[in-house]
């Protein structure tokens, strides 16, 4: 794969050195996702993760200070990245329902890998943010973490299309309540059709659930 320089910045406060400043850090990011992808998280540790890398356990705290800072890193680090994409292909749309069907599809279709960083998959990542997330703020810690700003840059992805949405139809009222539904739907029925095929109605053949979510928000909007 061929890096093209381009940068994700996440915040300090989720790391305690940045994995970006060395070929250890971001070793620890890519093998950390795929271990994650591997073994799930519960069943992740620092000391599973420097056995795949060849490091002491030790060194891995020296960047994180815990596993959940790093699925938080990891996660800030999607939403950051689907900001990115989502900024550059929305930026020059004019027409606002073409701009939110852009954004609907970017949000809901299958992640292909991203050669521009050349360190995190993000096909694996993507499947880290559909099953494992989730344990990012399900904890008895959300309140405080969310006024420290743990989830800004998954907020700012939702605040982005709300922004749209209501470029469409200033009168609706629900907007980041729509777009934080279809994100955590098209989670939930991709991960549904992975393992439980029986709650879904998707046929990947025909990106159904791409579909499904453009006819929902039309719909909604129109009603």
């Amino acid at each position: 794969m061929v890096d093209l320089n381009i940068q994700i910045a996440i915040d300090s406060k989720f790391y305690c050195k940045n994995p970006e400043s060395s070929d250890l850090g971001r070793r620890i990011v890519k093998h950390g996702i795929e271990l994650i992808h591997e073994i799930g998280y519960e069943a992740f540790t620092f000391k599973k993760l420097g056995h795949r890398i060849h490091s002491n356990e030790s060194s891995i705290y020296r960047y994180f200070e815990s596993k959940h800072f790093f699925l938080l890193y990891l996660v800030n680090w999607y939403w950051s990245w689907v900001e990115y994409k989502l900024v550059f292909a929305t930026s020059n749309i004019s027409n606002a329902e073409e701009k939110l069907e852009g954004a609907v599809q970017l949000l809901t279709e299958e992640v292909k890998e991203d050669n521009a960083i050349s360190y995190i998959n993000e096909v694996l990542l993507h499947q880290i943010i559909i099953s494992e997330s989730s344990k990012a703020y399900f904890t008895k810690q959300v309140d405080k973490e969310n006024e420290k700003g743990f989830y800004t840059s998954y907020k700012r992805v939702v605040d982005r299309v709300s922004q749209i949405i209501h470029e469409l139809n200033p009168d609706y009222k629900y907007p980041h309540m729509l777009v934080s539904t279809i994100i955590e739907g098209a989670h939930h029925q991709a991960y549904f059709s992975d393992h439980i095929p029986g709650l879904t109605d998707i046929s990947k053949e025909k990106n159904t659930i791409v579909v499904f979510y453009k006819e929902l928000i039309k719909s909604v909007l129109k009603g």
